[in-house]
């Protein structure tokens, strides 16, 4: 029985996590910036939060739809 509860326990873990990894990019459609009229094209980014050190443009990470890596400076305000 104990391993059943442990067995159910850990996958309901792994669901969760295998939840949340996918969540921590979106699709932005394309458009145009109202100020100066320009197109933006479609892209992907992070979810928002309040922490800089999961962004893709983040000094030590990179962006895995264009394989660039991350430039920003997450110390500096």
């Amino acid at each position: 029985m104990k391993k059943m509860i442990l067995i159910t326990v850990f996958l309901i873990g792994l669901l969760s996590f295998s939840t949340f990894a996918e969540a921590r990019s979106i699709r932005v459609k394309g458009y145009y910036k109202p100020s100066t009229g320009t197109y933006v094209s479609p892209h992907y980014r992070t979810s928002p939060n309040r922490y800089k050190f999961d962004n893709y443009s983040t000094q030590g990470n990179y962006n895995p739809y264009t394989g660039r890596k991350g430039y920003v400076n997450p110390y500096r305000w």
